[in-house]
């Protein structure tokens, strides 16, 4: 008899450990609200739908899913109006939302309205759209008030996206492998589609339908097997899954395809057989999709082929394909990430270079994609010059939740605060108050096409990002792609409750850690403006003695400029002039290390060792004082985090306790290489007070990291870059 309670307890363990959290669900974790808040939705009983699209269906779905999950109750969804009832649709599925007189006319196509009603003493709370999309974005965004406990008696919301493509880019190659591989393999078997489509794919959709993503790249790769009737067959049977979630697709395209596949010998974009090509390939693409979004065009950089190779402008490159794809309504986002090995001029400055000129020579369905600072998604950059200075132009911003350079996925780094950032920097391109925000979203310069694009980091890992916190940045991404101008504190409070919990105990020093992790990381790895620093080949770890890859600009010391008179480059008009670029408010900024934000000082300025801070203490003294800041903070993040253990369930902080401890070594590894080599340069002693490295400079020097991921030693220390002709792009 006594077998019986320990057979019990073992069972129960089983099922337990079976459905222990491991992130799966992100931020759609419907798990029942304590008491109290149970009580604010009393009210909430029934669910209407009316509408009879594959998108109604979805989001009824997802409202039964969502509230019953929350609530602790069964919640039915029906077509007939009732009392407490949660009423969703557009005014053409629903005939009773027409008669609430709904400002939908502020919702676009893809926005949505909330309003709590009372008709006939019954309370409801509308949820429309002008389309059925439109209601889904809705939908998802009263659950999320719902799971942040938010009041919903008195609701008047009307909310519309800001930028019309918001693109999920999956750093993907369609043999599976997926980036550098910081959240396993790629989502997408395309090997066994289209005949199986994981079910995978719809939580997929439903997350980036939840955040407002309205189109994905799920594969970058080579024209000659991506266009190819066989892998268009599969990209459709994902078109299909994805589009009631109102997402479509896009494909990366080699400016080359004309060689590459269609038997041409130029890929001239004057050429009428290239025009030709385009259009009939793009003809056959809207065959299989036809509501295919358009295309990622990387030209001219890192190896691949582009238009300067006969001689035309980027321009003209990306116009041949707008061309053939303005008829169906489609989308060039052309890269403005173009630079040249055997171009002597500062690396940073050669986008603006490239670019600027050819203002007003872009078709209307060209968007100009720049990264968000002139150089690759580095801890800290300024913002592109490009940015506010090209009225005539449509201007997207592409972004990377990846984490290439921020600690990949086992550093907790939030980068909404990063973004938040870079959207609200002003440019001053039409005066005061013309931040970068209002560039990307057209509003600035009345531009008809806006775009924001996100390197992401969704990969095959149950929790699907690499670890839970890296979840927070696809969230972010999905939040201001759909309004720049949103908060990075509001975004992280919200992900904070539906991931985790609301109990303010857990909320708010779990949002201390996140609004101050980036700035953590600056100052562990590239404080004061430095950049560029970490080891080349993999991009993991410090390396700013590095000095022997073949170009320039893919050394360390390029950009540290360290010698014995001082650190820093100088691109003030007495250097490389990259100052010039940049509004006349903003370069005269920039041009005096007096009036330079601190945080980007060695980014402008070369300046001696013993110039004087704003703190009154050294550059050097600064410099040694930040790395250490950096190592410290985050053990008093690891530190909180521990004290954050009652509240969370065992295997997410477990894993978030143990990535604490990789990012606490590898902060200590960047604060005593970098000060171990920079001393070596300055001959200055450490600051009072300031530990010494633990090992000697040539200690560092010789670490090697060939397990890291995405290691790609053979461009090692090559002349030129070595890559396939068509080399898959970030």
């Amino acid at each position: 008899m006594k077998l019986l309670p320990l057979m019990l307890t073992a069972a129960f363990g089983m099922i337990s450990a079976a459905h222990a959290e491991d992130g799966y669900d992100l931020w759609l974790r419907y798990h029942p609200l304590e008491k109290p808040a149970l009580e604010s939705y009393r009210s909430v009983t029934n669910i209407v739908v009316e509408g009879r699209s594959a998108t109604s269906k979805i989001t009824s779905d997802e409202l039964v899913r969502g509230l019953s999950g929350l609530l602790a109750r069964k919640v039915t969804v029906g077509t007939k109006m009732r009392c407490d009832a949660v009423v969703v649709g557009t005014p053409t599925s629903t005939p009773a939302i027409a008669s609430y007189k709904l400002p939908l006319d502020k919702a676009g196509s893809e926005g949505f309205v909330i309003r709590s009603v009372e008709t006939k003493g019954c309370k409801e709370i509308v949820i429309a759209g002008n389309t059925d999309v439109g209601a889904l974005h809705g939908a998802f965004h009263f659950l999320k008030l719902v799971q942040t406990r938010a009041p919903v008696d008195h609701l008047d919301i009307a909310s519309a996206p800001a930028v019309k493509i918001r693109l999920w880019n999956h750093w993907d190659s369609i043999d599976g492998r997926s980036g550098r591989g910081y959240a396993g393999s790629s989502i997408f078997n395309w090997w066994e589609m289209p005949q199986y489509m994981d079910p995978r794919y719809t939580d997929y959709a439903r997350a980036n339908a939840s955040i407002g993503i309205n189109a994905v790249m799920p594969a970058q790769g080579a024209s000659r097997y991506t266009m190819s009737p066989a892998f268009l067959t599969k990209l459709a049977a994902l078109a299909d899954l994805l589009r009631p979630y109102g997402i479509k697709v896009f494909m990366s395209a080699s400016f080359s395809a004309p060689i590459e596949i269609g038997g041409l010998k130029t890929n001239d974009p004057t050429d009428p057989g290239v025009a030709a090509f385009w259009k009939t390939k793009v003809n056959e693409i809207y065959q299989y999709i036809p509501d295919f979004g358009g295309f990622v065009i990387k030209s001219d950089s890192e190896g691949a082929p582009g238009p300067s190779q006969t001689g035309h402008t980027q321009a003209e490159g990306a116009n041949v394909v707008a061309d053939a794809l303005a008829p169906h309504g489609g989308t060039v986002l052309w890269r403005a990430f173009v630079y040249s090995d055997v171009n002597p001029e500062d690396r940073i400055k050669q986008e603006y270079s490239e670019f600027k000129p050819l203002d007003g020579k872009f078709r209307d369905n060209v968007v100009v994609q720049s990264k968000n600072g002139p150089l690759d998604f580095q801890p800290r950059e300024p913002f592109s010059a490009v940015f506010g200075a090209m009225p005539h132009t449509n201007l997207g911003a592409e972004i990377q939740p990846t984490k290439e350079y921020l600690g990949f996925e086992t550093h907790l780094v939030y980068l909404g605060t990063y973004w938040q950032e870079f959207f609200q920097t002003d440019t001053y391109g039409k005066g005061p108050g013309s931040t970068v925000a209002k560039v990307v979203d057209g509003s600035l310069f009345n531009r008809p096409l806006s775009a924001i694009n996100g390197v992401g980091n969704v990969g095959s890992d149950r929790d699907w990002c690499g670890s839970t916190f890296n979840q927070a940045n696809w969230y972010a991404f999905g939040r201001l792609a759909w309004n720049p101008a949103d908060s990075a504190e509001a975004i992280a409070d919200d992900w904070i409750k539906m991931t985790f919990t609301a109990d303010p105990a857990f909320v708010k020093p779990v949002k201390a850690i996140m609004m101050s992790s980036r700035e953590t990381a600056v100052n562990y790895m590239t404080p004061l403006g430095l950049t560029h620093q970490m080891g080349t080949d993999h991009h993991y770890g410090p390396g700013p003695w590095i000095d022997d890859v073949g170009r320039p600009d893919w050394n360390p010391t390029y950009y540290n400029g360290a010698n014995k008179g001082g650190i820093g480059f100088d691109r003030t008009a007495a250097g490389s002039n990259a100052v010039s670029q940049y509004a006349p408010e903003v370069a005269a900024q920039y041009s005096d290390p007096k009036k330079t934000p601190p945080a980007l000082l060695l980014w402008f300025h070369h300046l001696p060792w013993t110039y004087v801070m704003p703190s009154g203490r050294t550059l050097w003294d600064e410099l040694v004082i930040h790395y250490t800041d950096g190592e410290k903070e985050v053990g008093e993040m690891a530190a909180t985090w521990q004290k954050m253990k009652p509240y969370v369930d065992a295997e997410r902080f477990n894993k978030t306790a143990d990535f604490f401890e990789i990012q606490k070594s590898d902060a200590k590894l960047w604060r005593d290489a970098s000060i171990a080599y920079f001393q070596s340069v300055s001959g200055l002693p450490l600051p009072a007070g300031m530990a010494a490295p633990e090992h000697p400079l040539s200690y560092y020097k010789a670490l090697t990291f060939p397990y890291a991921p995405g290691h790609e030693p053979v461009l090692k220390r090559a002349k030129l870059p070595v890559a396939d002709p068509i080399p898959a792009s970030k």
